[in-house]
């Protein structure tokens, strides 16, 4: 079984969103934080060093997240569910709690639609993944040793392609849209309509004469 990462557990353990005690009078004060060297509690963003290789976590119904692009550098999150938030992807450091499950036919009838569970907590999930945050991740692999965290070199290669990906598109539409610009700048103006003869001028110009009343008849 491959190890976890040492500051692993410290991260999914610490408490955040909490203020500051240093920068009590500050905005912008709660603890959001995370050194992956230090292994630290958490800090605020007044309390960021240049030398900290940190993580910000993020809050969605009260529960912490982190995104995807930022975690998945430094931990191989596969077969953990992902989900979008603010235009963003994310996961969940912690398994959140549940409800009671009801037995009415509606839940069962729920039930029986979405087949995908975490294998840890059998939160229901929307997409076939098998777990549902880095915690329960952490604690599948502690009790059955069939998943790791450790990046592999074919994962860094594909999350540089990834990347390298994402710059070429936003180069190709910058390049796409300047060609459009030049292609208007260089598109020949429309042939301006003929000029009207001078005889068309003349007769548009007439005057027409003065009208002649009927004669009176006897």
């Amino acid at each position: 079984m491959l190890v976890p990462p040492p500051w692993l557990e410290r991260l999914l353990s610490t408490t955040f969103f909490s203020i500051c005690t240093t920068h009590i009078n500050t905005p912008r004060n709660e603890c959001n934080m995370y050194c992956l060297d230090c292994r630290d509690h958490a800090f605020c963003f007044y309390c960021r060093q240049s030398w900290h290789n940190d993580h910000q976590i993020r809050r969605s119904s009260y529960h912490d997240v982190v995104r995807v692009a930022e975690i998945q550098k430094v931990l191989d999150i596969s077969g953990v569910q992902t989900y979008v938030i603010n235009s963003a992807r994310v996961l969940f450091l912690n398994a959140r709690p549940q409800s009671q499950i009801k037995t009415n036919s509606n839940a069962v009838s729920a039930a029986k639609i979405n087949s995908y569970f975490c294998e840890i907590c059998r939160r229901n999930l929307l997409d076939p993944f098998r777990f549902c945050s880095l915690g329960c991740k952490l604690v599948g692999i502690k009790k059955n040793g069939n998943a790791s965290f450790v990046l592999s070199a074919k994962k860094d290669e594909e999350i540089g392609e990834g990347m390298a990906r994402r710059l070429l598109s936003k180069e190709e539409d910058e390049e796409l849209r300047e060609g459009i610009h030049k292609q208007v700048y260089k598109s020949t103006p429309s042939p301006c309509p003929p000029r009207p003869s001078p005889q068309a001028c003349s007769n548009s110009r007439r005057r027409k004469g003065i009208p002649h009343r009927a004669p009176l008849g006897p």
